[in-house]
């Protein structure tokens, strides 16, 4: 069976990365334009506002900068979400900025994704931002890559000069351990090899961006590892109005809500109440439709268990023979993300999923130098943008699982507890 035919139908979210102008959200707009996932209303729009900006022809990166001040600008600010689908499967696509001060829009839109496109400019070639997205992308997870070598046809389409950038690249990232890593020569404002191949290049054998794309494997959500599912929300169900066949008509119950964060869970399942190591039976599963036989990673349900047990927002429950581990101190993989440095000397909000604890630097254990990818000791509190990592004291246990084996339970933000910005991003450290 031929790989396309095995991810039919699946989903693949990816994101585009890359430096300020490299063409991130040209390209994005000739993948949906080229591959028919644009309404006709939304081409008449974005015709209109390319001729308001004296554009000679469509300017698809209007497609995605959808913000008042990123058309004004140019730029893209925010990350922008595009969906699409071919015959072979469906896509979520987060365009992220390419400004430095953006880093955080990245860390959001790399956070979810299965493959990232990290886009250079043919004539500038590999520069810090390449490489800084590039680690950024390896240490969220991302699997796979694309080095997309776009405007190639401003480099003459010079087969030397392609394959300089990707013998460049795949030096740095060879440490990186990405799954794989392919380079493609495009132009996006033309569609050179993004959907349709190109002539101009008749040298690159390889797949087309899109070509790619489809069959590219997507990790899918953690249904392979123990149940977990961190409580959104405790509900009373009074019942007496309840419709037919929505779970709910045998109320009352007490009900405990979320979304399952890994593995497997099913009606007479063992499950523990991790915070108060209280065991209980799951009695029966709600899912939006009705009651359901079983809820698997990703899925959203309501648990009725065989017994009131002491739950609340942001409380665990988990698989009783393979519990997370309940810590006081993490050592966190942080990216610093605000223009004031990281404070020793104060507590921060740290939340993850529905869990909020405070949390207290301990003491930074290194940096990332991105240039070298290597760490570099010292004590100098984090300034924005800066990667590395640190150990947190927390006020009361967290019950986590290490990133690489649970992205929901591995993830954290650090919020300032005064003025509520996000400052940070982490991931539980892994070796």
């Amino acid at each position: 069976m031929g790989a396309p035919e095995r991810i039919q139908g699946s989903l693949l979210r990816f994101v585009t990365a890359g430096s300020v102008d490299d063409g991130k959200s040209t390209l994005i707009g000739r993948l949906l334009h080229d591959s028919k996932g644009l309404f006709a209303d939304q081409l008449s729009a974005i015709e209109a506002a390319s001729r308001r900006r004296g554009f000679g022809g469509l300017d698809l990166s209007l497609i995605t900068d959808g913000l008042l001040s990123e058309r004004e600008q140019g730029i893209t600010i925010d990350v922008a979400y595009r969906y699409f689908a071919t015959p072979l499967r469906k896509f979520i696509i987060g365009d992220s900025p390419g400004h430095l001060q953006y880093t955080r829009n990245m860390v959001t839109a790399a956070s979810t994704a299965d493959l990232a496109v990290l886009l250079v400019d043919a004539r500038t070639g590999i520069v810090s931002q390449t490489r800084r997205h590039a680690y950024l992308a390896h240490w969220l997870g991302v699997a796979h890559l694309v080095l997309a070598v776009n405007k190639m046809d401003l480099a003459g389409w010079s087969q030397a000069r392609f394959e300089a950038i990707r013998d460049e690249f795949a030096r740095f990232a060879e440490t990186l351990g990405f799954a794989d890593a392919q380079a493609i020569p495009l132009c996006a404002l033309s569609g050179d090899n993004v959907v349709e191949r190109s002539a101009a290049a008749p040298w690159y054998h390889g797949p087309t961006l899109l070509a790619h794309l489809e069959t590219v494997p997507a990790a899918g959500p953690a249904a392979q590892g123990p149940f977990r599912m961190a409580v959104q929300r405790v509900v009373r169900i009074a019942g007496g109005n309840a419709q037919a066949g929505s779970g709910f008509e045998h109320a009352p119950f007490r009900g405990y809500q979320g979304t399952v964060a890994g593995g497997v869970v099913a009606a007479g399942d063992a499950v523990l109440a991790v915070a108060s190591g209280q065991p209980a039976t799951v009695r029966r599963l709600i899912g939006p439709s009705g009651e359901i036989g079983f809820a698997a990673a990703g899925d959203a349900v309501t648990i009725e268990l065989d017994r009131d047990i002491d739950l609340s927002r942001g409380d665990l429950l988990a698989a009783p023979g393979q519990p997370p581990a309940r810590l006081r101190t993490l050592e966190v993989d942080l990216c610093w993300f605000d223009a004031a440095p990281l404070d020793p000397s104060r507590p921060y909000l740290l939340k993850q999923g529905s869990a909020t604890v405070r949390a207290r630097l301990e003491r930074i254990v290194h940096r990332i130098d991105i240039e070298r990818l290597e760490r570099v000791a010292g004590d100098e509190p984090f300034a924005m943008n800066d990667v590395g990592r640190v150990r947190l004291a927390l006020q009361q246990p967290l019950a986590v699982d290490d990133y690489r084996s649970n992205r929901s339970l591995g993830a954290l933000i650090l919020i300032d507890e005064v003025t509520h910005r996000t400052v940070a991003a982490g991931t539980i450290a892994h070796g």
